[in-house]
């Protein structure tokens, strides 16, 4: 023991950190031998960093040092842990294996561990704490040592860890593993204490978090991180609640001190982990401790107060949620409420689900069909303007003009069928509405010229509306002249209207036609539907009978249109499109055609394969799409398989020894130029499947060979000019995906990875103009999560002139790469800036032609900073403009600042703040209003919880919803009301605002009105039908009969069955998302020879959908296994086709650290 603090020797620390004062575990050889000890440990730990000493041989050496070198074991603890002069970055993975031989030798303790890592956590930073405070004082030191004070007080702050949550992670879940060890209540008590100080540290983190002080944008990926340090946390916290030792600590009456300061830290740390699903359990049974366990360690008196309380709350709740009478106030169906849920059907994936949409029409406007459609138009029309003014070019607008010359009039013609039991007249409905368009901003052809500024995208919006409405029966020709106002030289299109059936058979008899009708999805003429919906159907058919050859062509067309994927969701739900291409993946070769035996031919087999499979993925990556969205029922799928680990190398000792077969076979037929190229009998005897599903692992011996100087440049040029030819191009999706994830770690094979890239995307233009499109394909796949990489690289190394080039060969990609509601750089920092009532979604420009603010003047009441202001500040507007919707734009919106708030503040204290905003525009009179467009952002359809935010009713199959619910997601803003709503009593008890249980209540019971859903049909039929009704007749009051009789046609059911469309899933997906959904990849995240982060299809740096916000969620694991240090062998006497490459004595060797023998090309 010690009075002063150990200053250790100057090598192994940094400026200003100090080693712990510790009050225990006195060591041989007293403070005389300590500087010695001390030098000893420094150079010891030192050296096992810098060679990176296996743990066996730290197990063995350690016992030596420390039976000559004892010290505390705080102290040895924390001279593990702490930053060094070299290593402040993070802390190394192989410490965590150190730190469990020295808990086994007892030469550490867990209560050590904890308070070390506590003290260098960079959560300190994060939360603006410069200084440590002593832990011992902290839980109830000497306070009043005035010489003790003046010590702490010349202190310099520490220095801590730059990045050191995954390590804490890790760190965490096997301090969870040894909590077994706790011997004794000093061990029990220094563990308590440690815990008690990680509680308020993550409570603090998240309540910093709530108030927006992590404005810069790598806050994104630190929240993240912080998370999956949390939950290993909460994993160790419940396994401390749950020790003997620990809990007979805490009931002895010298320990109240100690169990007061926990439970306090306890009840602040709850709240912050209740609204995680994936921790819900957890929080319920630590929940439970704290009420029942902890509560018993209390006085009698103090038990029975509790008890008394307890009583009372549970008789309070007999009166329940539904029978709480609160005083209503009028309904207003507001013009902004179905504008935000417009926006957000259509920010990202396209959501428009028409049961889901019938539902909430329904709901809101209780079967009023005329007003349903006038605000539907109003509000489509809104939401094309909002983006054309405020959020994006063409591409982005694209989608929001077909949606309404193309969408809109389907629906109004569902209104208009003859089977409705509503009164509707559409060429009313569609005057009143175009009547309060304004044609500044939507211009008539006279008036279009007359425009000081004007948007392409909106020019004949107006005209293209009202001629497809005409096409489709719901306006006379008389009506389009009054409604325009002019002469105009537009027509009907030539070929009328488009029916579905004959498109269809048209096009089996003429694959041609398929091919021509992609084109047509551009078209704004009302004829778009049934032409995507031919397409569905077509392909469906193809994959049935296995017109692969057909369907080739087809997939490489949409393939290379991301634009049209858009479309094409709009009429079809993802399952319909892609689950017959899923099954024809995975069921390849069960037909032996497909390998070509029959004929010899094997490499239009692979042609085929890639470009099917290239389409499915284009479609996966660019909507974020899951198995579930697939429909993939089988543990065994191909495609199951390939977009949970296609882009993740397996270590050599893993492959079976046909994998490693076919793996030599690729290597000789890609770089071996005497062994003639690629030969049908490789491809013949390597199923494609297999050769997808191994290209990770062979670019990471390739990019291994290259960075060793075994694979010379013009070989690896000769090898990637096949992977560049159309027969293999769509391999490139999983290899660069592979390479983007390889490339965030800073490490030797960067510069290897770098080559390959340029050979790849500053290709020659001897491409064919076939390949160059299908390259763009590819690289609208991987734009994303390449350019997050190659920015990393470019800010571990800003001198390189190498990334710039990559760049701006992907620049064009960026903009189609994804359509999954993330928010880009840009947007992020105007809305978590400091001035957050002035950060609206975007800045609003002027009306066209009338220089007016179409928000109206804002309330005059602050919304204070960062992303809640910002958010609050759109929801005022919003409130301003709906009640005097003027002609012009609409207040400004995007969901996107709704998702990311969800992401980055969470559902709980996202709709805090909502609720803050609606009773400041309640004490502003706007009461109605408010709570119509704060209804409405509740109820909007999300992207990432489509089933949980659309009507449950959307799908009837069992098996599919039960899956689908198993699956990890965040809470959503309904379910954070609904449990706020159910905790009434005691908000009613606890809140210092009167009016709050009253406000909540309202909200809830507006919010569950609007999403009731309505009863299943009688007959499983898909939800389109209603508006494919349409589609297959020429006028649905005319020919109703003839379209009753086409239903089934139009169902799109799968070989006459009506419950194809769905499937038995009862077998479903555990296999198949089990191991990556669940517990967070815990045991995964123990094996620490691998580094780097995984995440969704391909990982963190983007490898995976979701490039933008979507990449929040991190767990432990290696892009890339089975990288450097993979044993090997003697290659197996083959000639050296590398030949003359010499390898110094002094160098690495690399027959060992890598997987193939490349002087042999052997397998080793």
């Amino acid at each position: 023991m010690v009075d002063s603090p150990i200053k250790p020797p100057r090598p192994r620390v940094p400026p200003g950190n100090v080693p712990v004062r510790t009050k225990a575990n006195a060591f041989a050889g007293g403070a005389a031998n300590l500087p010695q000890s001390l030098a000893e440990w420094t150079k010891f730990l030192n050296k096992a960093e810098t060679v990176r000493l296996e743990p066996e041989k730290f197990t063995s050496f350690v016992p030596i040092l420390y039976s000559k070198n004892r010290l505390p074991r705080a102290l040895i603890a924390d001279m593990v842990l702490r930053p060094t002069r070299s290593n402040k970055e993070a802390l190394c993975p192989r410490v965590s294996m150190y730190l469990t031989t020295l808990l086994k030798m007892r030469m550490v303790d867990v209560g050590g561990v904890l308070k070390a890592s506590w003290r260098y956590s960079t959560l300190h930073g994060e939360v603006g704490k410069s200084t440590e405070q002593d832990p011992d004082q902290e839980m109830g030191g000497n306070d009043d040592d005035d010489g003790q004070k003046q010590k702490n007080k010349n202190k310099l702050p520490l220095t801590r860890w730059r990045s050191s949550y995954s390590a804490e992670e890790i760190l965490f879940w096997r301090l969870a593993k040894a909590i077994v060890g706790i011997r004794d209540g000093g061990d029990a008590i220094s563990v308590l204490k440690a815990v008690t100080q990680w509680m308020a540290l993550f409570t603090e983190a998240t309540r910093a978090f709530s108030r927006d002080t992590f404005g810069a944008i790598h806050s994104l990926q630190a929240k993240g991180e912080i998370e999956s340090s949390r939950t290993a946390f909460v994993g160790l916290l419940l396994r401390v609640c749950e020790n003997p030792i620990v809990l007979s600590v805490l009931g002895k009456d010298d320990s109240k001190d100690v169990r007061k300061k926990f439970a306090e830290s306890l009840d602040a740390f709850l709240p912050t982990i209740l609204q995680s699903q994936a921790l819900h359990e957890i929080a319920s049974r630590l929940d439970l401790f704290r009420t029942q366990t902890l509560a018993s360690f209390e006085p009698a008196d103090s038990r029975k107060d509790t008890a008394v309380s307890e009583i009372s709350n549970y008789m309070d709740s007999l009166l329940g949620l539904e029978r709480l009478q609160i005083p209503e106030i009028p309904i207003v169906n507001s013009r902004a409420g179905l504008y935000i849920y417009l926006d957000a059907a259509l920010v990202g994936r396209p959501l428009i689900d028409d049961h889901a949409l019938y539902t909430y029409f329904h709901n809101r406007y209780q079967g009023d069909m005329q007003a349903t459609a006038i605000q539907l138009i109003l509000a489509s029309f809104d939401v094309l303007a909002n983006t054309a003014y405020n959020h994006g070019g063409t591409k982005t607008g694209h989608l929001l003009k077909s949606y309404v010359v193309n969408k809109v009039p389907l629906i109004l013609g569902s209104f208009a069928s003859p089977s409705s039991m509503y009164p509707f007249d559409a060429e009313f409905c569609i005057t009143q509405a175009l009547s309060q368009v304004d044609t500044n901003v939507f211009p008539t052809l006279s008036n279009m010229f007359d425009l000081p500024t004007s948007s392409s995208i909106l020019d004949s919006v107006r005209q293209d509306f009202c001629f497809a409405c005409q096409l489709h029966g719901l306006l006379s020709p008389r009506a389009i002249e009054n409604l325009l106002g002019d002469i105009t030289y537009q027509s009907l299109p030539d070929e009328g209207r488009y029916v579905k059936e004959s498109l269809v058979q048209s096009c089996l008899e003429d694959p041609e036609r398929t091919l021509k009708l992609i084109g047509e999805l551009d078209n704004m003429n009302g004829n778009v539907g049934a032409a995507a919906q031919a397409i569905v159907d077509v392909i469906g058919t193809l994959c049935r009978s296995e017109g692969t050859m057909a369907l080739k062509q087809i997939c490489r067309e949409l393939a290379s249109k991301p634009l049209s994927l858009d479309i094409l969701l709009l009429f079809d739900k993802p399952y319909k499109i892609l689950h017959p291409l899923c099954e024809l993946l995975d069921n390849w070769g069960a037909n032996k055609d497909h390998f070509g035996e029959d004929d010899g031919e094997s490499q239009p087999v692979y042609e085929e394969f890639g470009s099917i499979l290239l389409l499915l993925l284009a479609f996966v990556y660019r909507f974020d799409l899951s198995t579930a969205d697939l429909g993939i029922r089988s543990s065994e799928s191909f495609v199951g398989k390939f977009l949970s680990k296609g882009s993740l190398s397996r270590p050599l000792d893993e492959l079976t020894q046909q994998e490693k077969s076919h793996m030599n076979g690729w290597i000789h037929g890609l770089f071996d130029t005497e062994a003639g190229g690629l030969g049908d009998d490789l491809m013949s005897s390597c199923p494609p499947q297999d050769f997808y599903l191994l290209m990770p692992t062979l670019f990471n011996q390739i990019v291994l060979a290259l960075s060793t100087g075994r694979l010379a440049e013009d070989m690896l040029k000769t090898g990637l000019e096949y992977l560049v030819d159309i027969l293999l191009l769509p391999s490139l999706v999983p290899a660069m995906l592979f390479l983007s994830n390889q490339l965030w770690a800073r490490q030797p094979t960067q510069a290897a990875i770098i080559r390959i890239l340029q050979l790849v995307l500053l290709q020659p233009g001897s491409m064919t103009h076939e390949a160059s499109t299908m390259l763009s394909a590819v690289l609208n796949i991987v734009a994303k999560p390449l350019e997050h990489s190659l920015r990393s690289y470019q800010r571990q190394d800003p001198k390189s002139p190498d990334v710039e080039p990559l760049l701006r060969a992907l620049k064009e990609n960026l903009a189609l790469s994804r359509r999954t509601g993330g928010t880009d750089h840009n947007e992020l920092e105007n809305w978590t800036g400091a001035n957050g009532g002035t950060n609206n979604p975007s800045s609003t420009p002027s009306n066209p032609g009338t220089g007016a603010n179409p928000a109206g003047s804002s309330p005059h009441h602050h919304h204070g900073g960062g992303l809640s202001g910002s958010v609050r500040s759109t929801i005022a507007n919003l409130t301003q403009w709906a009640q005097h919707p003027t002609l012009g734009l609409p207040a400004p919106y995007t969901h996107r600042q709704i998702l990311a708030a969800i992401k980055m503040l969470g559902s709980k204290l996202l709709l805090s703040v909502l609720l803050e905003e609606l009773k400041a525009q309640t004490e502003l009179g706007n009461e109605s209003v408010a709570y119509d467009v704060i209804t409405s952002v509740i109820c909007a359809p999300d992207t990432n919880n489509t089933l949980f935010t659309m009507s449950p009713s959307t799908d009837h199959d069992p098996a599919t919803q039960q899956q689908q619910s198993q699956q990890q997601r965040r809470m959503t803003l309904r379910e954070a009301l609904k449990n706020e709503a159910e905790d009434w009593n005691r908000i009613q008890k606890t809140s210092p605002d009167p009016l709050a249980v009253e406000t909540i209540v309202r909200l809830y019971r507006r919010v569950e009105a609007q999403m009731t859903p309505l009863p299943p049909p009688v007959h499983q039929v898909d939800a389109n039908a209603n508006m494919n009704a349409m589609l297959d007749s020429a006028a649905a009051v005319a020919v109703a009969a003839a379209t009753a009789e086409m239903v089934d046609n139009a169902l799109g059911v799968v070989n006459n069955d009506p419950n194809s469309a769905i499937g038995s899933l009862d077998d479903a997906f555990a296999a198949v998302d089990g191991s990556a959904a669940g517990s967070l990849g815990v045991h995964d995240a123990m094996s620490l020879d691998t580094t780097g982060l995984t995440s969704g299809h391909g990982g963190t740096g983007g490898g995976g959908p979701g490039g933008e916000l979507s990449a929040l969620d991190t767990s432990v694991g290696g892009p890339g296994t089975g990288g450097p240090g993979t044993a090997g062998g003697n290659g197996g006497g083959m000639d050296d086709i590398f030949g003359g490459i010499q390898i110094s004595a002094g160098s690495v060797d690399f027959t060992r650290d890598i997987d193939f023998n490349w002087d042999t090309m052997d397998m080793v």
